[in-house]
């Protein structure tokens, strides 16, 4: 078998159910064996002296990978424990909270995507694999057969998870009074974990006072019975919307299956994700921190970046995937600029104070606090987003690669665009942005008043193509510039440009 087919960017992923499925206990049962090595050559510890954690998310077929994956551990000869019902941040968690601190865990989880899919993320103490450092667990299992690997032991059972909810516990607690146990009295939080990992939240935030009702969805469930467990999904965030005004609620809080990504909604059901998430956790971190560089993904909207810069801060575009902003926030920190947020539009968020993980509970406790600190004063978090100017017209378009070098087709198609774009006066090339190409127009009179950025997606032999516009018919304008600039190149799909215009 390729294992290097499995790879998603830093992650495993496959079909998991079925006579389709890929990702097999057989196949965990490798990929728990060369973790478990690579582990050893990392820290220079024989397997003997490693313990590797195990946890899943809700997906009906996470038990039989946690069995595989536990069974590759203990034929290296490593320890094995089982968490069982866990979220991928607190996976990692536990290699940093004293009386766990395995040498490393895996993550048995496929986020948002449908059930029949599944993945594995891995974790050492420096935080989740990088995408090369992946590739190296992968050439390992290329070298394994799985009929070889074979053990006798069972994995030590016991739970993290009460132990990562009192950890968030106490940051509510010191955040708003550390003086009372029940700091969250006269809150209203509807919360949907979407029949994944994370409906203890619900719970959680209960014993802290904070009244529930309305909450949605907390039974775990792998096949997703109600809505996909997704934060940028429409009927998700309809459902919590429709939750959270049915019950009068101060806000909503929604998270994906294993809770490295969340979005909220405010009393008035309207939802905080994408640009509305990262100009609101800004605000909260720039109150504190005047001046820092918030590291977000390249497809940022124009009125985020005013934004932040209004309530003085730095907006550093980087590149997609969740990874890539994470490194380039821990980047800056060490060059010495202050940068206390790395966050994709699609909420993945990892804040400095924890770690840089990736993790989607952590961002909506930081502002759940200041939702209670707001109530306190008569105010609501809808307060924290005045002034944002937020797109009149917004369009994500995907064109397909043909080519079968995609990466070097994609690559001429961008050098293509930035020589069209020198030749022509009216088309801006944005001076920050560090992915594919971004171009600005000036429209109706409108300085930048509508953009594009056309670029090469994290996993895939396609490029897409996102235009917003702060006037209407911007986007239309833009496309049609861009159609122009690519008419007649080989190698893209441009049906789908040529249909939106």
């Amino acid at each position: 078998m390729d294992y290097r087919k499995l790879k998603s960017g830093s992650d495993v992923r496959g079909v998991a159910v079925g006579e389709e499925a890929v990702l097999t206990s057989d196949v965990a049962k490798v990929l728990g064996m060369a973790f478990t090595r690579y582990l050893s050559e990392k820290t220079g510890k024989p397997a003997s002296q490693l313990s590797i954690a195990l946890g899943r998310d809700s997906r009906v077929s996470g038990p039989s990978l946690v069995a595989g994956a536990a069974e590759g551990i203990l034929a290296a000869g490593a320890q094995a424990i089982d968490y069982g019902m866990c979220t991928t941040p607190a996976m990692y968690m536990a290699i940093l909270t004293e009386g766990f601190q395995p040498d490393g865990s895996i993550m048995v989880t496929a986020s948002h995507h449908p059930w029949m899919l599944n993945g594995l993320k891995f974790f050492t103490a420096e935080g989740g694999l990088g995408f090369h450092e992946l590739d190296d667990v992968l050439a390992i299992a290329e070298t394994l057969q799985p009929e070889a690997i074979h053990a006798e032991a069972k994995p030590v059972e016991t739970s993290f998870l009460p132990t990562y909810a009192d950890h968030l516990k106490k940051l509510i607690i010191n955040g708003v009074d550390p003086e009372v146990q029940k700091p969250l009295l006269g809150l209203h939080v509807v919360v949907d974990a979407g029949n994944g990992a994370g409906g203890f939240y619900a719970n959680m935030l209960e014993e802290l006072g904070a009244w529930v009702e309305g909450s949605q969805f907390l039974e775990p469930d792998g096949t997703f019975p109600n809505h996909i467990p997704n934060p940028e999904n429409k009927e998700a965030m309809a459902s919590i919307s429709a939750a959270v005004k049915k019950y009068g609620a101060d806000l909503g809080v929604i998270f994906d299956t294993d809770c490295d990504r969340a979005a909220i909604v405010d009393h008035t059901g309207k939802e905080i994700n994408r640009n509305r998430l990262i100009a609101m956790i800004s605000v909260i971190l720039l109150e504190e921190m005047p001046g820092a560089t918030i590291v977000t993904d390249s497809v940022t909207s124009s009125g985020l970046a005013d934004f932040i810069k209004e309530w003085g801060g730095e907006h550093y575009r980087y590149k997609r995937g969740y990874r890539n902003v994470i490194d380039e926030a821990i980047r800056l920190n060490e060059a010495g600029i202050n940068c206390p947020l790395a966050i994709e539009t699609s909420g993945h968020a990892a804040l400095r104070d924890n770690h840089f993980l990736d993790d989607g509970m952590y961002l909506v406790t930081v502002m759940l606090i200041r939702a209670m600190q707001l109530k306190q004063q008569g105010e609501t978090l809808a307060k924290l987003l005045e002034g944002l100017r937020e797109p009149v017209e917004s369009s994500e378009i995907r064109l397909k690669v043909l080519a079968d070098d995609f990466a070097a087709c994609a690559k001429q198609a961008i050098e293509h665009v930035l020589d069209f774009a020198s030749d022509h006066p009216d088309w801006h090339v944005a001076p920050d942005n560090r992915e594919g190409v971004r171009i600005s127009f000036d429209v109706d009179g409108e300085l930048d008043s509508a953009w594009f950025l056309l670029r090469l997606s994290v996993h895939d032999p396609v490029m897409p193509l996102n235009a917003e516009s702060d006037v209407p018919g911007g986007v239309q304008t833009v496309l049609r510039k861009l159609y122009e600039a690519l008419e007649g190149r080989e190698g893209i799909d441009l049906a789908p440009l040529k249909a939106a215009i």
